[in-house]
């Protein structure tokens, strides 16, 4: 029986084993969490806890603070547009660009 000489398992070989299992269990686990958490998370729900106003138009109060930054819009529209938003309303902006934009396209389906 030439295969059983010398048997028993090494040091290294113990604790090579056990790291290996550990690595196994720990990759995952965390595959499972993060698979729960990107299902869960929804798009646009910024993680902070602020206030309702703040996490449903974050990204559409920093775009506008972009436009009165660079002149874009003037303080007064600013202001209407902030309302606008925070509010939740969903009414369609009366700017001049629009108005010329839907005259334009009532005359071409004319």
């Amino acid at each position: 029986m030439m295969f059983w000489y010398g048997g028993g398992w090494l040091w290294w070989q113990v604790a090579l084993m056990w790291v290996g299992m550990l690595a196994f269990w720990g990759l995952l686990i965390w595959g499972v969490w993060a698979l729960i958490r990107s299902a869960a998370h929804r798009p646009g729900d910024g993680l902070n806890a602020g206030g309702g106003a703040e996490r449903r138009g974050g990204g559409a109060l920093s775009i506008l603070d972009e436009r009165l930054a660079s002149g874009e819009i003037d303080a007064a529209e600013y202001q209407r547009l902030r309302d606008l938003i925070t509010s939740g309303g969903h009414q369609a902006p009366t700017d001049a660009r629009d108005g010329a934009s839907t005259a334009a396209g009532s005359r071409s389906h004319r």
